[in-house]
């Protein structure tokens, strides 16, 4: 299984280090946030996929139980009620246990809300 340590050329290589059972998660994920911010483009940075749009949109990586999705900023836990059903941490990380579906309506809604957040970034710095 992957590590943050490791070296990857592109999400696809990141993926591919898991266990199939863990895999068709992360593509799952992974098509979600495209769907929400098609005109993202994908990185490695910090050893994990990462989207980016007008700056770090997201990030996620997974884990031995769960998947580390980043960033969730301070806003958006105040703004988003159904973060409180999943473990985060002051970092802007949310877990989502791999025992569990994802819950792509919640992940939707995240990515929709850091693509508002970094289309505000850029038009307040213009």
């Amino acid at each position: 299984m992957a590590t943050s340590k490791a070296k990857f050329a592109n999400v696809d290589e990141y993926i591919a280090t898991f266990p199939e059972s863990v895999q068709p998660i992360l593509e799952t994920l992974r098509r979600t946030i495209r769907e929400e911010a098609p005109e993202a483009t994908e990185a490695i940075k910090y050893g994990m996929p990462t989207f980016v749009f007008h700056g770090n949109l997201v990030y996620f990586a997974a884990w031995k139980k769960h998947i580390g999705f980043y960033p969730i900023t301070s806003a958006m836990e105040e703004a988003i009620d159904e973060l409180a059903a999943y473990k985060t941490s002051g970092k802007g990380t949310i877990q989502f246990p791999l025992n569990q579906p994802l819950p792509l309506p919640l992940i939707r809604t995240l990515v929709q809300f850091r693509v508002r957040e970094n289309l505000e970034n850029r038009d307040q710095n213009k």
